[in-house]
């Protein structure tokens, strides 16, 4: 066993013991008598693996011809069943649309609540499927016809209230708002370890037009951007709600908390409200992200309805068993293109949140509140939400580095071109590219702290990316998601692509590939432990990519969960456009579900246990407490080419390389579009979300 692979299994397993304790520690773990190999075998991909059980040569000879389904494949031994799809009926709404975080709340042993994100629709399989699944007619073609002489987008905010392209656009974009969002279904425990819907008085639906038209179902916030919700005077715009604010949209990942609640990060806002704001705070107006409407766009949506830019990028805050609960945006813990989401509440110590912010050069942060917990379990907790200090991640390449609070007094320190910060004329608000270290010098001797670039905490909250790049916080990879492993506290963090971006980049002294390789666009899992006094150790124990080139086979890792038995479940984010990009991603085939063990003797490999439909992702994979059942989100199938007609599949060509090193051609057949769930010729493509258990009724894991 090579040192790499030795040291790769130490990290893996959570271990801290240096280099001269691994071979009796990958000993120990090798030979182990109570944990037993997974119970099913690795599915295969459409390219060779290490665990697909061939030698090279036939490799190459079972990978020469490959044809990839549209159909949720999972091991032999397990069985999946639909537990709940778009369009079906929630409260008074509907279920919404590209399901994604899934948080499974205990209400009794016999009953519990799921929460599910709703984060954006899909243009083309939403609006085919609209009139079947929903049963009205949709004004898609004719809005679209609207908006030709425009260029495909208008400031339909300042349009008449009552000019039919208005009326058309509020109507489509209501739709499409409707479709976003929280939602919360009661489900009740089956015998065989599966779950059922239960509709109750819990079941409802918190949209991206919430309290629009019934005031009682404004969403509230907390922190200090509340003193700039509330503001007389300000640069930018008013939408006359004080600190109340309508809907939630964009909710992508999420978490809960030991007291029951759930967070659902709002993550691309950006793609329907202004995101730029001023040095107060205060929103860019509507105008500033006007409706667009084509064939593979629907962006702006807040714009008919004048939504103030600064109220979303929010982490939320709902309480599932409570139907009176509309949902709390708590300001403290910053505004930014969230993702990923962890909470650690220990007794007499204050609560900390990790989060992160989704974009190539985005941030990873952490909330410490000013308050302390007493009991994990009280609703009282959710105070400390709402005072505190949010810091940013700084990385060192040695493996070390701090957090560092963006506060008022914190030095402007920005770190290197190219990089996005706070626009020098502090009137005219937005972001700046500064490409230069000329450039950027010039503008720390302009600037010296936060407290000259914002007027107010608040409006730093805000701003938190552009305020984190002013002042020297790392740019990652993407953070996705976070964990925090249960057997020691650390957390698990996955990084989703390393490529460099017009308006950000990630550090490649820290983010690179098992080898060296820079830009590195397969991902990460990070383990990060605290080591105290705003310090924190940092390492990479999985690396995404092809074997050949040192990654583990899967590609852009996203959602991650533990299940009871300590084994780490990973989901994957490859592109709708990069699945289909013959020579950018696309020879990882479809988007799939990992276990990847974290002792016994399969520590240190990825096996895969769930492959989706075309052109989807898999999201929010949640291991029941008891182990029985996996709870998966199928997100967006057929996104790019709709539903599949009759059949339709093309062809594609790759050059690939078995476990040898050697070389061969492969040609894939690939379907265009999907039919899934329901699987007919005549189907539309819906998100939803399955149940997947054991056919013996034994815990998933639990060997045979």
């Amino acid at each position: 066993m090579d040192l790499a692979r030795r040291r790769f299994l130490l990290l893996l397993s959570g271990s801290i013991a240096g280099l001269a304790v691994v071979q009796p520690a990958v000993a120990k773990a090798i030979n182990s008598l109570q944990q037993q190999l997974l119970p099913f075998k690795s599915l295969r991909l459409p390219i060779p693996l290490p665990v697909d059980g061939l030698d090279a040569t036939a490799q190459t000879q079972q990978y020469k011809f490959v044809q990839i389904e549209d159909r949720l494949e999972i091991p032999k031994g397990y069985n999946q069943e639909l537990l709940v799809s778009w369009g079906d009926p929630v409260g008074e709404a509907r279920f919404g649309y590209n399901n994604d975080y899934l948080a499974l709340i205990p209400l009794t042993p016999e009953q519990a609540l799921l929460t599910v994100n709703f984060e954006y629709v899909s243009p083309l399989p939403w609006r085919q499927a609209f009139k079947e699944v929903v049963g009205k007619n949709l004004p898609y073609s004719s809005v679209q016809a609207g908006l030709l002489p425009y260029g495909g987008k208008i400031d339909a905010y300042s349009l008449p209230k009552e000019a039919p392209l208005r009326l058309e656009i509020e109507q489509l974009a209501a739709e499409a708002l409707s479709d976003q969002g929280l939602g919360v279904i009661r489900l009740q425990r089956l015998a065989n370890g599966g779950w059922r819907r239960n509709p109750g008085p819990q079941d409802r639906r918190i949209t991206g037009l919430s309290g629009l038209k019934d005031p009682s179902q404004l969403l509230r916030s907390t922190g200090p951007a509340v003193a700039v919700f509330n503001s007389a005077n300000r640069q930018g715009y008013n939408d006359g709600l004080g600190a109340a604010i309508i809907g939630s949209f964009g909710n992508c990942a999420g978490g809960s908390t030991p007291w029951g609640t759930v967070l659902s990060a709002e993550e691309n806002f950006q793609s329907q409200v202004p995101e730029a704001v001023y040095a107060d705070g205060s929103s860019f107006p509507p105008a500033s992200k006007p409706f667009q409407c084509t064939e593979q766009a629907l962006n702006g949506l807040g714009n008919p309805f004048g939504l103030a830019g600064n109220k979303y990028g929010w982490m939320v805050e709902l309480d599932p068993a409570n139907p009176q609960d509309p949902g709390t945006k708590h300001t403290a813990l910053g505004r930014f293109r969230h993702e990923a989401v962890a909470i650690r509440a220990d007794a007499g110590k204050p609560l900390e949140v990790y989060s992160g912010c989704d974009r190539r050069g985005g941030h990873l942060y952490k909330f410490v509140s000013q308050g302390v917990v007493q009991n994990r379990k009280d609703p009282a907790n959710s105070e400390l939400f709402s005072a505190g200090v949010l810091h940013g991640a700084v990385f060192n390449s040695d493996g070390s580095g701090e957090w560092r609070a963006l506060l008022p007094t914190t030095p402007v320190a920005p770190i290197a071109a190219p990089v996005l910060l706070p626009n020098s004329d502090r009137s005219k608000g937005g972001a700046e590219l500064f490409k230069t270290a000329a450039d950027i010098n010039a503008y720390r001797k302009q600037f010296r702290n936060l407290a000259d670039l914002y007027s107010e905490q608040g409006a730093i909250l805000i701003d938190a990316h552009f305020a984190a790049n002013a002042a020297g916080i790392t740019g990652t990879a993407r953070p996705e998601d976070i964990e925090i492993d249960p057997r020691n506290g650390d957390l698990l963090i996955a990084f989703t692509s390393g490529l460099p971006g017009d308006e950000g980049v990630p550090d490649q002294t820290i983010f690179k590939g098992p080898k060296g390789q820079t830009p590195w666009n397969e991902g990460w899992i990070m383990r990060l432990r605290e080591s105290g006094n705003g310090k924190f150790n940092w390492s990479m124990v999985a690396s995404g990519g092809k074997p050949q080139e040192g990654g583990l086979g899967f590609a852009n890792p996203d959602n991650l969960a533990f299940d009871p038995s300590g084994a780490l479940w990973m989901v994957t984010d490859i592109g709708t456009k990069e699945q289909n990009d013959y020579r950018n991603g696309g020879e990882f085939g479809n988007n799939a579900c990992w276990v990847l063990p974290t002792s016994g003797p399969q520590i240190g490999q990825a096996f895969c246990f769930a492959i989706g439909p075309m052109e989807c992702e898999l999201t929010g994979p949640t291991p029941s407490a008891d182990g029985r059942s996996l709870l998966l989100a199928v997100q967006h199938p057929g996104e790019l080419h709709g539903r599949r007609e009759q059949g339709a599949k093309e062809a594609r060509g790759f050059e690939l390389q078995n476990n040898a090193g050697k070389s061969f051609q492969q040609l894939r057949w690939v379907p265009l579009g999907s039919n899934w769930p329901d699987g007919s010729s005549a189907s539309w493509p819906r998100p939803g979300v399955v149940v997947i258990r054991r056919s013996d009724g034994r815990a998933l894991l639990s060997p045979y």
